[in-house]
């Protein structure tokens, strides 16, 4: 099983948006079964989730005192992939949650005060030898702030390729707990999901992983009936 956190330290970067985005875009991909966690206290993804009809992805309610123990059991249960919301601010919480995982990914809009908010982030994945991504998130289209905050970037660790542009469709999606993909599947937005998603996908692959044994269905069903971590 492979876990990825999403945090920044800078608030109203879209840490929650994305992180049920690709979950979604994960199980789509066939990288499932594919489990989330909320640690943010506001319970903005806990409450998506809540709205949601589809079955996947799985929700784990957990804590962060938990988590490490909670991980072990997913793994033992088949879960393939993990993905954490984080609060936007750098925290033990936050640190607790980038040292369990594998892949940190780091949402930031092109703008000064958000670029400028990334550094502290940036330094606590290095001080856990956590593996870092920045996605541009939010970004408008055409305007030079993007390409300027990209560079500036990638001067900082490994950028995406694919920018996520700030579009109505994200957030009228999320209102129901769905995604664009589920909503508007041709939209430009699923298609920057999807291409994100590939990529970090692609990224997840090509790391050590360990073998794991996976549950039947109907084994993980029972489990899940039986009083596991999942809802």
């Amino acid at each position: 099983m492979k876990v990825i956190a999403v945090a920044s330290q800078k608030g109203g970067s879209g840490k929650t948006t994305l992180a049920g985005h690709l979950a979604v875009q994960a199980e789509m991909a066939g990288y499932g079964p594919v489990a989330l966690v909320d640690t943010d206290p506001q319970g903005s993804l806990s409450e998506w989730w809540n709205e949601r009809e589809a079955e996947t992805p799985l929700f784990a309610r957990t804590t962060v005192e938990r988590l490490g123990a909670d991980i072990g059991r997913m793994e033992q249960m088949g879960i393939n992939l993990l993905i954490v919301d984080t609060p936007p601010a750098i925290t033990s919480t936050i640190a607790n949650v980038i040292g369990l995982s594998d892949l940190l990914i780091i949402p930031t809009r092109p703008s000064p005060h958000d670029l400028r908010a990334v550094g502290a982030t940036v330094e606590l994945a290095e001080g856990l030898n956590t593996p870092l991504i920045f996605v541009v998130n939010g970004a408008t289209p055409r305007a030079r702030i993007t390409s300027e905050a990209a560079i500036a970037l990638s001067q900082h660790g490994t950028l995406a390729p694919s920018v996520i542009h700030q579009r109505v469709d994200f957030a009228a999606s999320m209102i129901d707990g769905r995604t664009t993909m589920e909503l508007s599947p041709a939209s430009k937005s699923s298609e920057e999901i999807t291409k994100l998603w590939a990529y970090i996908g692609e990224r997840l692959d090509r790391m050590e992983t360990s073998t794991a044994s996976v549950m039947p269905q109907a084994q993980m069903a029972a489990s899940v009936s039986n009083g596991a971590v999942y809802n």
